[in-house]
């Protein structure tokens, strides 16, 4: 049994964040119907690489879904979602704000259609403010919410941040929304909107400037590879390649100093404390550098193991996804595609003793399985 295998969803959404969103709760059990324009579908269908004509990204976090296609502009298919909507538990899209309203699929529209019903909207900025209207795209979002202004060097221009990260949170955030209005549900027997955006996610995950900007309201500057609070607590480039070393914490300092051969740096007064070597970060950094060079990632990260440290290499994904931890943590496993085959997909990250996720189904094929679901949910 998965934790969530009494649930049906109908995920409405395109691109990165509802879909991921949807796949979370997909992974847990639930029955997860993809709504995709007939002849058309996702637009993440037409994003490469592609392995024999179908995209990898949208296989990799749409799996364990089903395809069913409808226009919604057709007044039939229409009529049969709304349908669905009676039968659903939850509905996630993230069309642009007044979109959903304007095909007659809003929260306020199927709530009186299924009162129980949980109902996730994903967008660029919200439901709500001056930039609600606005449509929103990642990129925009790590712009905007200050993560792009604190990436790359300190002395050069901000870097567009090389991962989906707003995306990605906010399904993640979606998820997590869901699940809330699902425990008040149980109390209530009344669904609800959980509202959520990019912009809101990129803000949430600066933790650290929010709390320098509200301690002080300095602009955050940029810092490169260093923390703002811990040091040293980032990458130093080894005989043969790059390690990671979180060696803040005081013993932790006294231990790096000893492992590197460089222990009168643990007396030196511009070191002495952990506030001392944030100030002093740049000397700290050119002093420690000698010595990391030294010797080999694996002899370091052997060393900083066995004392305790936490440190480790950096491994490019070819590396991760090979990794024995990785592998032993299942977080590449394998699925049966209708079309490819057997073929990998990034595991499930949150693990559960008594009802654990499990990836049993490939991406869908556009509209793949419009009969199926029409007589799994009694439409038919």
């Amino acid at each position: 049994m998965s934790s969530l295998s009494n649930l049906k969803v109908l995920d409405l959404t395109s691109h990165l964040s509802g879909p991921y969103c949807a796949m979370i709760l997909a992974d847990h059990g639930a029955d997860v119907v993809k709504i995709e324009k007939p002849n058309e579908g996702d637009q993440l269908r037409k994003t490469p690489p592609f392995q024999s004509g179908e995209s990898a990204p949208f296989m990799l976090w749409n799996r364990n879904k089903r395809s069913v296609t409808l226009d919604l502009k057709d007044l039939k298919d229409h009529q049969l979602l709304l349908k669905m909507v009676e039968a659903a538990d939850i509905m996630i899209e993230n069309f642009k704000p007044g979109t959903a309203s304007r095909l007659g699929i809003d929260y306020v529209s199927v709530s009186k259609i299924n009162p129980a019903l949980i109902y996730c909207s994903i967008s660029g900025f919200g439901q709500t403010g001056p930039y609600a209207p606005r449509g929103g795209f990642d990129l925009i979002a790590c712009g905007m919410s200050g993560l792009m202004s604190i990436n790359g060097p300190p002395d050069g221009p901000p870097y567009r941040i090389p991962m989906p990260v707003s995306d990605v949170c906010g399904g993640m955030n979606g998820a997590i929304g869901i699940l809330t209005a699902l425990a008040a549900r149980n109390q209530t027997g009344r669904g609800q909107h959980v509202d959520t955006s990019l912009f809101e996610s990129g803000i949430s995950l600066g933790v650290y400037e929010a709390a320098n900007v509200f301690a002080n309201g300095e602009v955050p500057e940029r810092l490169g590879q260093a923390h703002r609070g811990s040091a040293p607590y980032q990458l130093f480039p080894t005989s043969d390649g790059y390690v990671t070393v979180g060696g803040a914490q005081d013993n932790f300092w006294r231990g790096t100093c000893k492992i590197l051969d460089c222990e009168q740096l643990v007396e030196d007064p511009r070191f002495k404390s952990k506030a001392e070597r944030v100030a002093n970060n740049k000397v700290l950094v050119s002093e420690l550098e000698v010595f990391f060079r030294r010797q080999s990632t694996s002899k370091l990260c052997q060393a900083f193991d066995e004392a305790g440290i936490p440190a480790g290499p950096v491994m490019n994904h070819v590396e991760v996804y090979n990794d024995p931890q990785t592998l032993a943590r299942e977080m590449v496993v394998e699925v049966e595609h209708s079309k490819l085959g057997q073929m990998k997909t990034i595991g499930i990250p949150v693990k559960l003793s008594d009802t654990p996720g499990k990836i049993t189904r490939s991406a869908p094929l556009l509209g793949e399985h419009n009969k199926e679901v029409l007589k799994d949910w009694g439409l038919e």
